[in-house]
């Protein structure tokens, strides 16, 4: 009997190692001109203006804008606010989300493209580089390049402009927190405490790795923006768009060709990827990674205009307007977050408005309920404490509204400094006859004589023996 010949089979299959993770490709961006240039530049130098120069501001013998963590006081300009004051920064915080979604309603991630600082400050970096090595293409051909004393020179000039540019970031983000003259006479002799030694780390670090290194990573992979951005986008977004019917079939060919096979305008020169910070192809249509900067724009106009051809082959468009259908600004998700943020911020400017200028605080003594003084006089104790979140001295005086026959022991009229509190102990002596039970709710009234509108009431209760009152 012939013998079937057999093959040794492995049970078990090879293992395979898929690395999931790729390197990322540097990007070097190259140098434009153009309309939305400009416009970027104007948003982003008023920006690091108003970061750089808001701690300088003075107000009042004091800093203008100084977050005071310690005296857990918040000044911007003439306003003071106060922990009790959280109310008015939630309904901040919701204003500016909402803010955001009709802005990207309206235009996509142009909030990203003109006024994030991870763009404002990234773009400084990149002009500092650009400083220090040169052009795109000198910079591709340094980093080609092994090391020598011109590419050491260069760098060391850029790292430099970087950790200069950050640690100038940092200073001024504490200065925020710590009076900034207070924080330079630190600085100059190197007298920092602890905490602001590590956020002037912390900070030059956090700055220099995003703005230097990062970069696209943060926009891509870190922000989460980029991620449900697409859920408030509809086909009437102004977004940036590549014009296809217009564009395609794309090609390096000549343009005076007239028959139906002619080329499109566009003449694949790769400038709108040149330009892109972070490395896309706008002609593959809308991505995440888009921060709609029209960066693409710019330089897409830049080559239509020397090849003599109508600018806006990438532009600010919408799906609806390339399809050839209407544009529509008034609809449903416009709308709606519109009347939001007009309902947020009317709310936040009735509350500034309104807005009393005392905080106050009324607390019975927990050690004793009451004290019989004798002849059918019950007597209690209360702490007050009045806060002044004003910029100038407030009198008050404190009284009972609903007992006539009482007596008040303790300073009845105050006066508090500004950004200041007091605490004052009251005693409340009252004849049981004045009682009608054991328990009596009071209110204490406490009232500017100098200012009608600052007025305060305070719901607290007066305790007495039950076998006395009844």
């Amino acid at each position: 009997m012939e013998k079937i010949p057999t093959k040794q089979i492995d049970t078990e299959p090879e293992k395979q190692y898929i690395d999931l993770y790729a390197k990322s490709e540097r990007i070097y961006v190259r140098a434009y001109r153009g309309f939305y240039r400009n416009l970027r530049n104007i948003s982003a130098w008023a920006l690091l203006l108003i970061y750089f120069l808001a701690p300088w501001l003075s107000w009042d013998d004091r800093q203008a804008i100084l977050f005071d963590l310690p005296a857990r006081q918040f000044h911007i300009f003439s306003l003071t606010f106060w922990p009790q004051d959280f109310g008015l920064l939630s309904g901040l915080l919701i204003l500016f989300a909402f803010g955001l979604f009709f802005v990207t309603v309206f235009a996509g991630r142009v909030w990203c493209g003109y006024t994030c600082f991870q763009t404002v400050w990234t773009y400084f970096f990149m002009w500092a580089e650009e400083f220090a090595e040169g052009s795109r293409n000198a910079r591709v051909k340094l980093d080609k390049q092994p090391m020598s004393v011109t590419k050491f020179r260069k760098k060391l000039v850029k790292h430099s402009l970087w950790v200069l540019i950050a640690a100038a970031t940092a200073i001024t983000f504490i200065g925020y927190f710590t009076p900034i003259k207070e924080l330079f006479g630190k600085f100059s002799g190197l007298a920092f405490g602890p905490w602001e030694t590590w956020w002037l780390i912390f900070f030059t670090v956090a700055t220099y790795m995003n703005a230097g290194y990062m970069r696209e990573q943060v926009c891509k992979y870190m922000c989460p923006y980029a991620r449900f951005q697409s859920v408030m986008f509809d086909p009437d977004t102004l977004i940036v768009t590549y014009d296809k019917a217009r564009g395609e079939p794309r090609g390096k060919g000549s343009r005076q060709d007239p028959s139906e096979d002619a080329l499109g305008d566009c003449v694949d020169c790769d400038i709108c990827v040149a330009v892109c910070p972070v490395g896309i192809d706008i002609r593959d249509g809308l991505q995440y990674e888009c921060i709609s900067c029209a960066a693409c724009i710019d330089g897409c106009n830049e080559v239509m205009e020397s090849l003599g051809k109508p600018k806006g082959l990438v532009r600010y468009a919408t799906e609806n307007v390339l399809d050839g259908k209407s544009y529509r600004l008034l609809r449903p998700r416009f709308l709606g977050y519109g009347v939001a943020v007009l309902a947020i911020t009317t709310y936040i400017v009735l509350q500034l408005v309104a807005r009393i200028p005392i905080e106050v605080d009324l607390m019975r003594d927990r050690q004793s309920l009451f004290r019989d003084l004798g002849n059918g006089v019950i007597e209690n104790t209360y702490r007050l404490k009045v806060s002044n979140k004003s910029q100038s001295p407030i009198s008050i005086r404190v009284d009972l509204n609903d007992i006539e026959n009482y007596q008040l022991l303790g300073k009845q009229e105050l006066t508090i400094a500004p950004n200041a509190t007091i605490e004052e102990i009251l005693r409340i002596q009252i004849h049981t006859d004045e009682l009608s039970s054991s328990n009596t709710d009071i209110t204490f009234a406490v009232k500017s004589p100098d200012d009608k509108s600052i007025s305060v009431v305070q719901e607290s209760r007066f305790l007495a023996p039950i076998n006395q009152v009844l």
